[in-house]
C-alpha cells in the first residue's frame, strides 16, 4: 500500500510573516527548486534556502498602490513551462479619480522571471475595463490555474451593497505574461453560477464547475484556442449545504460562522475532472465532510463520487492537483471532536484517500472562523510530488497566533 511521505513540513514564524496572519487565512503556496514563496490574507513570504531562511514579501508595500490600496485575497503559482512566478493580489474598492462615478477595485496579475522572484512586472484589471455599466462593482475570491498555453484567473463580482452579482473568467496568454507584453486577454461571465473553481493540470482546455442547483453540477469547458464557453449538467448523489457545525475538545466550533458548500478542490487528468466541496452531516456521514464528483469531459457523465469522512472529526476547505503521473493530491483541514483544527494532506490511492496530519492547533479560533481556501500545486522539478499550503493555531487562539505552513509530499 501506497504511503503518504512529507518531504518538508515547515511552519512559518513571526519574522516570516510578520504577524499579518488571519484566522481566515487562505494561504497560497508554490515553489520551484530552492525558491518557495508562500502567500496568507495579509502576508507574503519567501525563500531561496528550501524554507531555512524566510524574508517577509510585505504585499501592501513590495509593488505600488492600486485602487484603495492592498486588501487582503491572493494566489501565488509558479509556471515551469514559462519559467514564470505568478503573483495575483486584490486590492480595496475606491472612487476613480479619472471617472466620478466609477467605484471599482482592482486585481493585479504580477509576474516575474524564475531565476529573480523579485523582478516583477504586472497588470491591473477593473470591472469597468470590462464593462463599461459595471461602474460600482468589485471583484473579489480568487481562483486561478494555467493550461498549456495560458493562465485563467475567475472572481465574484460584488455590488457596493455586497450583493452578487456575476463570476468572471479571465484568459491570459502565457508567452505575453512572461515577456511583459500587451497582454491581449480574454474574458467571459455568468450571472447564474458563481464561486467558479478551476481544475489544476490542464492541457489543452480548462474545466470549472460551480453548484447548478440542488444535486446538480454544471460544469464548463474552455478550449485554449477557442474563444466559446461550453458547459454540460451532471446530476450527483443527495448531499447537505448546511449547516456545519464541529466543535473540538475545547468546545469552540471552528465550522459554523464560514465554511460553505462553495467548490474549492478541482483537477483534470486524461478525460477526466474531478470536484471537492465541504457537505455538511448526513445520515451516514455525522460531521461535516469532503463531496466530490468526477466527471468524464469526453461523455459528460458521471464517473465516481470519492469522499473524505470521518466518525470523530469533520473535513473541509479542500483542495487538489494531479502530479504529472495523474494521481491526485489533496490539501485540507480536518477537526472536531477529538481533534482541534489540523492541516492534512495527501493522495488517492486505488479508489481510497492516504492521508497525514502535518500539525494540530493547540486549540480553536476564539472567533470562530476559518477558512477560505488552500493550495495544492505540482513541485518543480520533480513533478511526481506536490506543495500545499495550509494553517494552524498554536499557543492561543486569535489571528496572532496563527502558524502558516508550507509543506512539500509525495508518494512513499
Amino acid at each position: 500500500m501506497a504511503t503518504v511521505r512529507i518531504v518538508q513540513n515547515i511552519g512559518l514564524d513571526d519574522h516570516a510573516t510578520s504577524t499579518q496572519t488571519s484566522t481566515i487565512d487562505e494561504p497560497t503556496a508554490a515553489a520551484s527548486n530552492s525558491n518557495i514563496f508562500v502567500t496568507g490574507n495579509w502576508f507574503g513570504s519567501r525563500s531561496s534556502t528550501e524554507g531555512k531562511q524566510w524574508e517577509l514579501v510585505d504585499p501592501f508595500t513590495v509593488l505600488p498602490t492600486a485602487a484603495g490600496g492592498f486588501c487582503c485575497d491572493q494566489i501565488v503559482m509558479y509556471e515551469p513551462s514559462r519559467d514564470i512566478w505568478i503573483w495575483i493580489l486584490q486590492y480595496i474598492t475606491r472612487e476613480d479619480p479619472d471617472h466620478p462615478g466609477v467605484r471599482n477595485n482592482v486585481f493585479r496579475v504580477a509576474v516575474s522571471p524564475g531565476s529573480d522572484p523579485t523582478a516583477w512586472h504586472w497588470w491591473d484589471f477593473a470591472p469597468i475595463d470590462l464593462n463599461a455599466e459595471w461602474r460600482d462593482m468589485w471583484f473579489d475570491y480568487p481562483d486561478a490555474a494555467t493550461s498549456m498555453n495560458h493562465l485563467y484567473v475567475t472572481f465574484n463580482a460584488f455590488n457596493a451593497a455586497g450583493r452578487w452579482q456575476r463570476a468572471v473568467v479571465f484568459k491570459l496568454p502565457l508567452d505575453a505574461l512572461r515577456n511583459g507584453a500587451s497582454i491581449g486577454y480574454q474574458w467571459w461571465s455568468t450571472t447564474k453560477h458563481g464561486s467558479l473553481r478551476l481544475t489544476q493540470g490542464a492541457a489543452g482546455s480548462m474545466f470549472f464547475a460551480s453548484h447548478n442547483s440542488g444535486t446538480n453540477l454544471r460544469v464548463h469547458g474552455w478550449p485554449d484556442n477557442s474563444n466559446t464557453v461550453g458547459w454540460f449538467d451532471v446530476q450527483v448523489s443527495p448531499w447537505s449545504s448546511g449547516p456545519y457545525q464541529a466543535q473540538g475538545p475545547d468546545g469552540k466550533d471552528w465550522l459554523s460562522k464560514r465554511v460553505d458548500s462553495r467548490i474549492t478542490g478541482a483537477w483534470v487528468s486524461g478525460t477526466r475532472a474531478g470536484f471537492l466541496w465541504t457537505a455538511a452531516a448526513r445520515a451516514g456521514r455525522p460531521l461535516p465532510y469532503v463531496k466530490g464528483a468526477v466527471v468524464d469531459v469526453t461523455t459528460q457523465a458521471l464517473v465516481e463520487e470519492p469522499e473524505i469522512w470521518n466518525q470523530q472529526s469533520a473535513f473541509a476547505f479542500p483542495a487538489a492537483c494531479p502530479n504529472a503521473q495523474g494521481v491526485v493530491g489533496v490539501s485540507l483541514f480536518m477537526g472536531g471532536g477529538p481533534r482541534h483544527p489540523s492541516h492534512v494532506v495527501g493522495f488517492r490511492d486505488g479508489g481510497e484517500w492516504r492521508l497525514v496530519l502535518t500539525r494540530q492547533s493547540t486549540q480553536g479560533p476564539d472567533p470562530g472562523t476559518w477558512g477560505d481556501y488552500l493550495t495544492c500545486h505540482q513541485y518543480h522539478p520533480a513533478a511526481s510530488e506536490w506543495v500545499a499550503s495550509g494553517y494552524t493555531l498554536q499557543g492561543g487562539g486569535d489571528r496572532r497566533f496563527v502558524e502558516p505552513r508550507y509543506v512539500r509530499f509525495g508518494i512513499g
